[in-house]
């Protein structure tokens, strides 16, 4: 088919040639795509469990584990909407629908919990997020893809471009933490923490528009840098996520699973955050530890599985991709959205993570950049990332909860008055 025929043609000719199948039958096939679309869709049987403990306000623990396993599944289908139907909206808008559905699970969970108040679980999601795919993924990817004694190559310049953008993301971190730790301390801490507040509003803004800017390179005017990427995607899609079988979803079918899914996945996410309160009361976990470590694997589950599966056809560049621009998708959109969002709502959402988050983000970085600095990546490499994930996940286990500034602020105006 002619790739210039416009959209309507396209769905009028798909019409034509599904015309014996009727409603029901389309229905099916549609239902039968997405449960197929993902290793992960086993999982949705929890997505009843965790309305059912939610509504029934019944165990706070287990409300909290099913409605996690529920989510992971609902991210997958998600992402499968998503890219069905950005296969019918042309590159470029295909490429931006992408782009702001890729990372909808943490938006909606991290705005849930932004409106409860939560803004330690928020900044520790989007932290965790970025570790889980610059080492967890990263790692899995190495040594599933380098089992077999195999030197694994990529595209250096676009992995290297990618991480670039990481390391300014990283300095967006560092510039807060190191303004609050040189400010002069005769200043008063609501002074300070005012100040910070608007340093990082101002940063997001940035950021933002680094990211807008990143996506015009990457679907413009150096798109050819990437369309291996694309290439490698349309076939790892046909042969996961349809089968063998030629069905695909029409626009309609794609939006309303779109649709059911982003509010299932709202549900799940209020009946999660509404009980981690009494999970740490009950476990003894801090907030760091569920927010950095745990919470992220909901939105990133799915992404995982994907890219070990490529890496291990030897794929890496879009196992690369997946892992390198997830998290450049958190650092330079969905964390400088919620400081903006949090400025919409009236909650004190910063990029003033403490020393010790930042180090370990700044140590990261600076390992995944190592690592694929070479264009060329092994199975050892792959055991030094997940090394030092487990070494950062060991070390967050044991780390306290601090007080958020914002609390600080308030037991000072307290004291005052």
């Amino acid at each position: 088919m002619d790739s210039t025929q416009p959209l309507l043609n396209r769905s009028l000719s798909r019409a034509s040639r599904t015309g014996t199948l009727t409603t029901w039958e389309c229905a099916k096939k549609d239902i039968e795509l997405i449960f197929l679309s993902s290793p992960v869709n086993v999982l949705l049987l929890f997505v009843p469990l965790g309305l059912i403990w939610g509504y029934g306000q019944m165990s706070h623990t287990w409300s909290f584990v099913f409605n996690f396993l529920a989510i992971v599944p609902l991210a997958a289908v998600l992402a499968n909407a998503t890219e069905q139907l950005a296969d019918k909206a042309g590159s470029t808008i295909g490429g931006l629908l992408n782009a702001t559905f890729g990372n909808a699970v943490e938006l909606i969970v991290s705005v849930i919990a932004l409106r409860e108040g939560q803004v330690r679980i928020v900044q520790a999601s989007m932290l965790g997020s970025l570790l889980s795919n610059l080492l967890l993924v990263l790692g899995f990817c190495f040594v599933f893809g380098g089992y077999n004694g195999l030197q694994q190559s990529f595209n250096q310049t676009a992995a290297q471009t990618m991480s670039s953008l990481l390391a300014i993301s990283c300095a967006s971190l560092l510039i807060p933490a190191a303004f609050r730790a040189t400010i002069p301390h005769s200043k008063e801490d609501w002074v300070i923490e005012d100040k910070i507040l608007a340093l990082s509003r101002y940063t997001s803004i940035i950021l933002l528009i680094v990211y807008v800017l990143f996506l015009v390179f990457q679907l413009g005017s150096h798109h050819m840098i990437f369309e291996q990427q694309e290439e490698e995607t349309d076939e790892i899609i046909s042969q996961y996520s349809r089968k063998g079988s030629h069905h695909e979803l029409s626009i309609k079918s794609a939006l309303i699973i779109l649709l059911g899914a982003t509010i299932l996945v709202s549900i799940c996410a209020d009946f999660l955050v509404g009980t981690i309160d009494n999970v740490v009361a009950s476990t003894g976990l801090s907030k760091t530890f569920i927010g950095l470590i745990i919470i992220p694997i909901v939105g990133n589950a799915a992404e995982h599985v994907t890219s070990v599966m490529v890496a291990m056809k030897n794929k890496m560049d879009l196992a690369i991709s997946v892992a390198v621009g997830s998290s450049l998708q958190i650092a330079l959109m969905v964390t400088p959205f919620m400081v903006l969002v949090g400025w919409v709502i009236d909650v004190p959402m910063t990029l003033n993570f403490s020393t010790f988050e930042t180090t370990t983000l700044f140590i990261s970085i600076f390992l995944s950049n190592y690592l694929i600095l070479d264009g060329e990546s092994n199975w050892l490499e792959g055991v030094m990332a997940l090394a030092m994930y487990i070494l950062i996940a060991m070390a967050f286990f044991f780390y306290p909860d601090e007080p958020m500034p914002s609390q600080v602020a308030e037991q000072v105006i307290k004291s005052v008055l």
